[in-house]
């Protein structure tokens, strides 16, 4: 009996050690993936910004510019992409809505975005824009990968349509989380006017002809959990100008947009509580349960070789039967 209970043991031992690595570099790849079907919003504020009022084409401050961000996923374009690709993708349509604080449009830019549903590496298919405009990404963008390391990464920047590195700035703690803090900052560079504009009749087209040309520069700054590589919160030094042209009265330029741009309370505390359960899951496939399945499957066969030894002991002897007093004859 204590040699079979050994050898079941030791076939268990084998299956908990087999499916640690298993369940780590095989099922994890395949099952940590961003669902195709995903919808999140995040709602930013920049308080007392500076906005560019396009009736008198002056800057005036405002008490709060507010920035709406849309991501929904295109299970319909995912499920097309990937017959080619050869992967799971994800297609999220997203949209960057601004307004002021009259609740007015400031601008609204569409953008579909196209990657791994796992890596969240860039796909390149049709349709991959940003204000209608194609675009071919390189390097993440919104969501930094499962298990974010202390590295630089590619981030792609909607604005100026180019890919420059996001540094990695230390490890931080925020509202409990251990997280991975980043930071990008974008040069003055010249940007496309955009397609949809705060006043009716004032188009890109227009503002082209009178030689007035859009200049945008930040300083971006993500704060990131790296089991999930989901942002927690984030912050955006934002600037755009108007600069020459006979649209700006014979000004060299003139601001249209400056503020810090902030996560809003509200959204912080539902993202920090969204990420901490994720996070449990991300774990428990990378972590908890491969190195509790090492561990069961060590002390299992460690039981199985004990019980091994203890069939094999030799039996100790049989103890001798005293002999009895012969009767002594008379």
């Amino acid at each position: 009996m204590r040699r079979k209970a050994s050898l079941v043991l030791l076939a268990c031992a084998v299956f908990f050690a087999a499916l640690s690595p298993l369940l780590r570099w095989y099922a994890f790849p395949r099952l940590a993936r961003i669902p195709a079907n995903q919808y999140q919003d995040m709602v930013l504020e920049a308080k007392d910004a500076t906005l560019l009022d396009y009736g008198s084409m002056r800057a005036k401050k405002v008490s709060k510019v507010t920035i709406v961000q849309t991501l929904k996923g295109n299970v319909e374009a995912a499920e097309r992409i990937e017959k080619t690709a050869g992967r799971p993708v994800v297609v999220w349509d997203g949209l960057s809505y601004v307004q002021g604080p009259d609740g007015k449009m400031v601008s609204r830019i569409p953008e579909r975005y196209i990657f791994d549903a796992h890596s969240q590496d860039p796909v390149h298919a049709t349709g991959e824009s940003v204000d209608g405009d194609p675009v071919k990404r390189d390097g993440i963008e919104f969501k930094w990968p499962f298990l974010t390391q202390k590295r630089d990464y590619e981030y792609f920047d909607a604005q100026t349509r180019t890919t420059s590195p996001i540094h990695y700035k230390g490890t931080l703690t925020f509202r409990g989380l251990k997280v991975y803090y980043f930071e990008q900052t974008i040069p003055w560079t010249k940007v496309a006017m955009p397609k949809t504009m705060p006043v009716q009749g004032i188009t890109p087209e227009s503002v082209a002809k009178t030689g007035t040309t859009r200049w945008y520069s930040t300083v971006r700054k993500f704060w990131v959990e790296p089991v999930t590589g989901a942002p927690v919160y984030g912050e955006e030094l934002h600037k755009e100008e108007l600069r020459g042209g006979t649209l700006l009265g014979g000004r060299a330029k003139v601001t249209a947009f400056a503020g810090d741009v902030k996560m809003r309370e509200d959204y912080i505390e539902h993202t920090v509580a969204l990420v901490e359960h994720n996070r449990t899951l991300v774990l428990l496939m990378t972590s908890y349960l491969p190195w509790g399945f090492l561990s069961l499957g060590l002390l299992l066969l460690a039981l199985s070789l004990y019980l091994e030894a203890r069939g094999r002991r030799p039996e100790d002897p049989a103890p001798t039967r005293a002999t009895e007093p012969e009767p002594v004859s008379a």
